[in-house]
């Protein structure tokens, strides 16, 4: 998935979706369990999460969770502190220097709001983050969004629509829109 699409949930691609989720959460699981000095064994596991060698000056300070990996691309630079969650399957980009702060969150997938299409269907869009971004602790960041180099997200914010570059965005209130 590398642009905005439905998948249909009971299909050979989902199928090989889920059979990469199962292994990939097996090699987090034991990630995130490595005393912290074990430099190797933490380089060792990430490859095979993202299928290359972790950038020599990137770092991501375990707990670190993501779903299926291979579509994690992150830049030179970049430092992603404790316990975030990359839910990847239709691509996450990270820019050079874009700092992440504990507990964040990044989504690519979701469902379809229609209750008859919900449990069929899985929706997903890429998400980008340019140079120099800095996303705050618990931000959440939702499928299709971009955000513009040096821009900041505050913490706890949830970042539904595009963020245009050196700008500053907060707010996380749910608001109801609409019924049925």
């Amino acid at each position: 998935m590398s642009s905005d699409r439905l998948m249909r949930i009971h299909s050979a691609e989902f199928q090989a979706m889920s059979e990469r989720v199962l292994r990939v959460t097996e090699l987090t699981s034991r990630l995130n369990v490595l005393p912290f000095e074990d430099e190797a064994g933490k380089a060792g596991l990430f490859e095979q999460i993202l299928g290359k060698p972790l950038l020599a000056k990137t770092t991501i300070y375990p707990p670190f969770y993501t779903d299926h990996g291979l579509h994690l691309d992150l830049a030179e630079r970049v430092f992603i502190n404790q316990n975030c969650t990359f839910l990847d399957y239709a691509g996450i980009r990270l820019g050079e220097r874009v700092m992440v702060g504990p507990k964040a969150t990044f989504i690519t997938v979701g469902h379809p709001v229609d209750p008859e299409e919900r449990r069929g269907w899985l929706s997903g869009a890429p998400i980008d983050v340019a140079e120099n971004v800095w996303i705050g602790a618990g931000a959440t960041i939702l499928p299709g969004v971009s955000i513009g180099r040096d821009a900041v997200v505050a913490a706890g914010a949830v970042v539904a629509e595009d963020v245009p570059p050196a700008s500053l965005v907060t707010g996380g209130k749910a608001t109801v829109h609409r019924r049925w």
